[in-house]
Formats: C-alpha cells, sequence, structure tokens
C-alpha cells in the first residue's frame, strides 16, 4: 500500500457505515458526531461578520477578507476546506484549489481577470482536487508533492463525494463513482524564502514541513498576514498520518509562532477562515505540554489519541508520540 493509500485510509476511520464523519472528545469521553448534527452545526459562528460574496454558488461560499483577498469555502463537505484567492495589480495567487468537486476555475474567473498561478498548502487530496483546472502550478520538489501530482483514485478518495461526507446534493456532473484527483502538471519549482511577487503585494514562501514534507504557509510581512495550511486551524490538528512528522512539526509551529508579534491575522485552510494570531502561541505551548507528557491522551480511533485545549486540539498515531518521546528522553 502507498503512503497515499495509507493515509487514505485513516481519513476512512472517521467516516463508518454513514454514521460517523467526526470524532470530538467532550468531558472526557469519546464522542461520535454523526452527518446530520455536523450539518445543524453550520454556519459556524466564524462567518457571522462576513458578508457573502456574489460570486458564490450552491457549493462554493465566497468571502472577501481584506481587499484582494477572498475565501473559497466549501461548507457543506465535511472537510470544510477553504481555498483562499489572493491578488496585487499585476496577477493573482489560488492558494489550494478544495476538494475538486466543485468548479473553482469558474469562482476564480468571476472573481479576477488577472493571470493566476496556483500554490497547495500541501498535496493532500482535499487541498489538490481542482489544480487540474489550471495551467500555471507552484509547488516544492517533495517527493510527496511530486507523487500526488500523478493523481489519486481510490475508494477512499470516492467516499468524500459519498451523500455520507455531504450535508446536500453534488455540483452538476460529478458523482462518487466518478469522483477522483485528476493529474496536474507541476510547471515551477519553489522553495523557502522565495518571494512571489504579485505586484503590490508580495508573499513569502514558508516550508514548514512536519503535517506532511511539503507543507508550507504563505506570509504578506507588509500587512502582517499568514496563511497556515494545515499546520493551523481551530479544530482538531490531524498529525496521524504516515507522512507526519511530528518533530518536524514542533520545529514548524514554533518557526511560525515566533512571528506571532508581527502579524494580524491567521487565514486557515479550514472551518474558519481567519483567526487571531495568539492562538499559534496557545497551539505551541500545548504541544510542548504533549510532548513533555503533560496532557492527557485519549483514545480516538485506530491507534490514534486526542488532545483537546481550548479552541483546538490534535489528533496524534499514538505509536509516532511514543517515539518521539522516547528520543527526547533519550
Amino acid at each position: 500500500m502507498t503512503s497515499t493509500s495509507r493515509s487514505i485510509s485513516l481519513l476512512a476511520a472517521l467516516i463508518t457505515a454513514g454514521v460517523i464523519v467526526a470524532v470530538f472528545v467532550v468531558s472526557g469521553k469519546k464522542t461520535y458526531i454523526g452527518l446530520e448534527t455536523f450539518c445543524d452545526r453550520l454556519p459556524r459562528a466564524g462567518y457571522a461578520g462576513l458578508q457573502k460574496h456574489e460570486s458564490s454558488t450552491d457549493w462554493f461560499e465566497v468571502y472577501e477578507l481584506e481587499p484582494g483577498i477572498w475565501a473559497i469555502y466549501e461548507p457543506f463537505q465535511w472537510q470544510e476546506v477553504i481555498s483562499y484567492l489572493i491578488a496585487g495589480s499585476e496577477s493573482a495567487l489560488l492558494f489550494d484549489t478544495g476538494n475538486g468537486l466543485g468548479d473553482i476555475a469558474a469562482i476564480v474567473d468571476d472573481l479576477t481577470e488577472l493571470p493566476v498561478r496556483v500554490l497547495n498548502s500541501h498535496s493532500h487530496f482535499d487541498h489538490i482536487g481542482g489544480n487540474y483546472q489550471f495551467e500555471n502550478i507552484l509547488s516544492p520538489s517533495t517527493e510527496f508533492a511530486v507523487s500526488n501530482s500523478t493523481g489519486i483514485e481510490t475508494d477512499q478518495v470516492k467516499m468524500e463525494a459519498s451523500s455520507e461526507a455531504l450535508c446536500h446534493g453534488l455540483p452538476d456532473g460529478v458523482t462518487r463513482e466518478s469522483h477522483r484527483i485528476k493529474p496536474y502538471t507541476i510547471t515551477s519549482r519553489i522553495t523557502d524564502g522565495d518571494i512571489i511577487d504579485l505586484g503590490g503585494r508580495e508573499l513569502e514562501i514558508l516550508q514548514i514541513p512536519g503535517h506532511t514534507d511539503d507543507s508550507i504557509a504563505l506570509l504578506d510581512r507588509e500587512a502582517g498576514l499568514l496563511w497556515t495550511g494545515d499546520s493551523f486551524y481551530e479544530g482538531p490538528i490531524w498529525l496521524f498520518f504516515p507522512e507526519t512528522d511530528l518533530r518536524a512539526y514542533k520545529a514548524s509551529l514554533a518557526r511560525i509562532a515566533d512571528l506571532v508579534p508581527e502579524l494580524t491575522a491567521l487565514f486557515p485552510a479550514h472551518n474558519t477562515p481567519r483567526a487571531d494570531p495568539s492562538m499559534l502561541l496557545d497551539t505551541q505551548n500545548a504541544l510542548e505540554l504533549v510532548f513533555e507528557g503533560k496532557a492527557t491522551p485519549l483514545p480516538s480511533f485506530d491507534g490514534v489519541v486526542s488532545f483537546e485545549f481550548k479552541g483546538f486540539g490534535f489528533l496524534i498515531q499514538e505509536s509516532m508520540l511514543a517515539h518521539e518521546t522516547r528520543a527526547l528522553d533519550s
């Protein structure tokens, strides 16, 4: 089984028999949240003060967070992925392309006439699904990134288009049976410290491996904005994949937490589109407690344990954590 297949098999553990779509820990007890409850939780409170953009469709909700920065949100699919279109005066960058279930290129075309390049926060399938719709794709040169660019077609990916994972019907022409992550061509390589100049807005590439080896953050130093991908979001942060490196994640989290005094907003890749930068410090401190054995692990699923904190948490493969803890003690 490939690394990608093993990763997606772990995701499959979160949806069982059409009932379980997420696992949370409440008052020390493992609680399974079913599809009906998930859908009833929408809309999230984080969207209350935002105005839905006219480019929104039945599948995507679009919000302009700052002038020239749009969140493109997939609220009715259980991953609740958020992609971001960031525009300058000369070009635009699409940071992630979602599950590939909706026509994200049509949304982008409606929002801007500028030339658009795509860059992924990392290449898990729920962030690269729409890449095939674009000609110019930037990527780091890691094994994981290159491997996933060839496409992913598995039963587990198809499950992302199943009724169990949705709050309403799929976009026209999309079915569970037909859904796959289509291949795409990486046209340019990026590395840590590279600057993407959009014209009047410069975005710095921060390679922050850990969640995956190709995980990156985007930093607009002038505006104090940081796009965090899956390295931080409000909710349980997934650190249980075979491709996850906990020690690298710890170092990467420390790197972006050091930026907090310069930051005005975080733009994560799931659930809510804006978070307070101070949450990075909270997350860093919480992870220290986990590594030091001062946080209580709660059984979750398939060898994964949950650590819950205010506003976020961690889902970590227990064997990985034990290995890292032993390494720190030695």
